[in-house]
C-alpha cells in the first residue's frame, strides 16, 4: 500500500505544482494578529500580512532607549510550489526619517523549491550603535525576485521581540573561545528516540532532544524540529536521508536536500545542502556555544547568530521534484565544555517574548557552560556537501 501511495505521489510531482494540495502549508502563530502595510505594532507578539514580488510593505513601531528588538519576517510560500532562486525579501529597519539602523537583511530561496524562509533586523542599545534613541521606527519588508514568471501573493508572518539590554556602566561579558567543531563520538549511535513527525514552521516545530529521531520527507515538503539550547551549550545536527528513487531523466537535483538551523528569534544561523541523487547522504551542522557575547565578539555571522538561549529550530528540505518521499534519522547532541560558571550578574535578565504562542524562550541572561562551533550562515548559496 506504502509502494503504491509513493508512486501516486510521484506521478504529482512530475506533474507540477498543482498536484500539491496534500502537502500543508506553513501554519501561523494561533494568536498571530493580521496588519496592514502602515500599522503600528503595538508591541512583541507575532504578526501577519501578504506580499508579491516588487511590494514593500512597511510597519511603525515605536521603541524606548533600553531595550535591545529583533524584528523577523518569515516567507511562506505554497509547499511544492516552484520559486525562483533569487525571489525573496529584502528586510530593514529605518528611523521615521529613513536612516538605516543597521545593513539591509536579504532573504532568498537560493532554490526552485518553495520552503519557508527566515531571518531578522535588530535595534541594539550598545555605545556607537545607530538607533539608540527613543522613537518613532519603522520595519520595511520588501518582495524582491525576477520580473519573469507569475507573479503571487505570498504569506509573511512578523516577529517582534525584546529583551533587556546590559545593565549601565555594567562590565562586557567575554565570548566563548577555543571550542571542538568534531561532533561527539556518539552521535548517530545514541539512544533512538523513535518516530517523530516535524512541523511546518516554527509554530508547530515538534519538541525533539538528544539521540536519533526518525522521520520521512514528502516531495516538496520542509519539515521543523525545535530543540531547547541551554548558554554554553553546543548543538550537533545530522541528517542521514536513506536511500531513495533517482530523480527522473536527471543524475542528480542540485541542492535537493537541505539542512538548515534557525535561533529562538528566528534569525538563520546556518545552511547545508546536497546533490540529491537517491543515494543515502548525510548533512552535518554544529553550532558554537551560546552565549549573549556572541553578539558583539561572533566572528562570523554563524557564531553571533548563537546569541540566545532558547528553543532552535532544525529544518530539513526534500526537493519538490524527487520522485517519491524519503525516509530519515534525525541525530541530535548538545555538549558542553569548559568550566560550568555562575549566573553572570553583570546581565540582566532577558526575555524574549513573541514568538510562536508568545511563550518565554529567553530568561536569566548567565553564562552557564561554555561551548562551540563553526558554521555557516546561509546569506548566500553555500557548495553542496556529500
Amino acid at each position: 500500500m506504502r509502494r503504491v501511495a509513493a508512486a501516486v505521489l510521484a506521478a504529482g510531482v512530475l506533474g507540477g505544482a498543482a498536484s500539491y494540495p496534500a502537502l500543508p502549508p506553513y501554519r501561523t502563530a494561533p494568536d498571530a494578529r493580521p496588519v496592514r502595510s502602515g500599522a503600528v505594532l503595538p508591541g512583541p507578539g507575532t504578526y501577519t500580512d501578504t506580499i508579491e514580488r516588487g511590494e514593500t510593505r512597511s510597519y511603525r513601531l515605536r521603541l524606548d532607549g533600553a531595550a535591545n528588538v529583533f524584528l523577523s519576517a518569515v516567507l511562506a510560500p505554497e509547499p511544492g510550489s516552484e520559486v525562483d532562486v533569487v525571489d525573496g525579501l529584502s528586510l530593514s529597519l529605518r528611523t521615521a526619517s529613513g536612516e538605516p539602523c543597521g545593513p539591509q537583511q536579504d532573504i532568498r530561496f537560493y532554490g526552485d523549491t518553495a520552503r519557508p524562509v527566515a531571518d531578522y533586523v535588530s535595534r541594539r542599545v550598545e555605545p556607537g550603535r545607530p538607533c539608540q534613541e527613543p522613537g518613532e521606527y519603522v520595519l520595511v519588508v520588501e518582495g524582491v525576485g525576477r520580473t519573469l514568471g507569475v507573479v503571487r501573493r505570498r504569506t509573511i508572518e512578523i516577529g517582534y521581540v525584546a529583551e533587556a539590554g546590559d545593565r549601565e556602566g555594567a562590565a562586557p561579558s567575554a565570548a566563548p573561545t577555543g571550542w571542538s567543531t568534531e561532533p561527539p563520538a556518539a552521535l548517530g549511535e545514541a539512544e533512538s528516540r523513535g518516530t517523530v513527525h516535524g512541523g511546518t514552521g516554527f509554530n508547530d516545530a515538534a519538541p525533539v532532544g538528544d539521540g536519533t529521531w526518525r522521520d520521512e520527507l514528502r516531495p516538496g515538503e520542509s519539515r521543523f524540529y525545535r530543540v531547547p539550547v541551554a548558554w554554553g551549550q553546543q548543538l550537533f545536527v545530522q541528517a542521514r536521508f536513506a536511500n531513495g528513487a533517482p530523480p527522473s531523466g536527471r543524475s542528480a537535483l542540485p541542492d535537493g536536500l537541505r539542512l538548515g538551523l534557525y535561533n529562538p528569534a528566528r534569525g538563520a544561523v546556518e545552511e547545508r545542502q546536497a546533490l540529491y541523487t537517491g543515494a543515502p547522504t548525510d548533512l552535518l551542522l554544529a553550532t558554537a556555544p551560546a552565549a549573549y557575547a556572541n553578539r558583539r565578539e561572533g566572528a562570523t555571522e554563524a557564531v553571533s547568530a548563537m546569541r540566545f538561549e532558547g528553543a532552535y529550530y532544525v529544518q530539513l528540505t526534500l526537493d519538490r521534484r524527487a520522485p517519491a518521499p524519503v525516509a530519515l534519522a534525525l541525530d541530535l547532541a548538545r555538549t558542553p565544555s569548559g568550566e560550568d560558571r555562575e549566573p553572570d550578574p553583570v546581565l540582566r535578565a532577558v526575555g524574549i517574548a513573541g514568538i510562536a504562542t508568545g511563550t518565554v524562550l529567553l530568561a536569566g541572561l548567565g553564562a552557564w557552560p561554555v561551548v562551540t562551533t563553526r558554521r555557516r550562515r546561509p546569506r548566500g548559496r553555500h557548495a553542496a556537501v556529500s
